[in-house]
């Protein structure tokens, strides 16, 4: 009867000392505030299985190394929304390197006439070769094409398309009923 007693003893003792170290090491993997460890371990050890039962209910949900991943996720898929663009004229997602919107045709991105890279709009000279983009030839020559292509209506005279970025088209006056005219 006492070997029944020494065994069952022993065999407690291990399975309360196992959950204590179980306890500890998960409570540390799961937070780095002392005194919620501090409490936890108390709650074993003086609780024992009932306690190792509470701390299950009430310990954090998700490790500190699962919550660093999830943060670090998190932070990749805003970075990755914050690289896709939209277009300054219908607000559609665009890809950095569209020179136009494939969705309503505005003008996104001029070309260097230098390099013949993609630039802005807004910039002032091209970022790669140093040109500067005011005064390059290929942005006059290819800006009567683009912005001047001009359509006229009898009921609502003529109308222009004009390019953002780039100077504004002389204003011309509404054109007379009749027949329409292009230039």
């Amino acid at each position: 009867m006492r070997l029944a007693i020494a065994i069952a003893a022993a065999y407690w003792a291990i399975l309360w000392l196992s959950a204590v170290i179980w306890t500890y090491r998960d409570v540390r993997d799961r937070g780095s505030d002392s005194l919620s460890q501090t409490v936890a371990l108390l709650l074993v050890l003086v609780f024992n299985i009932p306690g190792l039962i509470l701390y299950l209910i009430l310990r954090p949900h998700e490790t500190l190394a699962e919550a660093y991943v999830r943060n670090l996720e998190t932070e990749a898929m805003m970075q990755e929304m914050n690289q896709q663009t939209t277009c300054f004229s219908c607000q559609r997602r665009i890809q950095s390197d569209f020179v136009f919107c494939p969705h309503c045709r505005a003008r996104l991105q001029d070309t260097c006439a230098g390099c013949g890279k993609p630039i802005s709009l807004n910039w002032v000279l091209c970022p790669y070769c140093g040109q500067d983009r005011t005064a390059s030839a290929s942005y006059a020559k290819a800006r009567p094409a683009a912005t001047a292509q001009s359509t006229a209506s009898p009921e609502r005279g003529s109308m222009l398309s004009v390019t953002p970025g780039a100077p504004n088209p002389p204003q011309t006056e509404a054109a007379p009923p009749g027949p329409a005219t292009y230039s």
